[in-house]
């Protein structure tokens, strides 16, 4: 149901602005998120933003470079992720929870809605 785009390939130091696309506003009210899934790894979480978008949480790799922000009239999650390194390569998959409260956030059990993934390769 989520529609994720804007990955590709990316020189080290370049940036990337990942979209994902909810099927209807119902989704405003849900907690969206990114997580990331690189070959022959788990599936880690990347950052989060609440329904009210004003609560943002990164992961510690990330904070500093990657920014989520929401559009509720397009019914869109973004992430723009600048300064990319050659560890950012990995599938990315936007996520929706309908219940997750703020303690589970970090866990890709607590999201019940996902998008396909979209690649995004960093050469150094």
């Amino acid at each position: 149901q989520l529609q994720a785009s804007g990955g590709g390939l990316v020189q080290a130091g370049g940036s990337l602005r990942l979209s994902c696309t909810a099927p209807d506003r119902t989704f405003n009210n849900y907690v969206m998120g990114w997580f990331r899934q690189a070959p022959g790894k788990e599936r880690d979480f990347v950052a989060t933003i609440f329904r009210n978008g004003g609560s943002t949480y990164y992961a510690d790799s990330v904070k500093g470079r990657f920014t989520i922000s929401r559009d509720k009239v397009k019914n869109t999650v973004i992430l723009q992720m600048n300064s990319l390194k050659p560890e950012d390569t990995a599938v990315y998959y936007c996520a929706a929870g309908s219940r997750t409260i703020l303690s589970q956030i970090w866990y890709a059990s607590a999201y019940n809605y996902w998008g396909q993934g979209t690649l995004v390769t960093v050469s150094s």
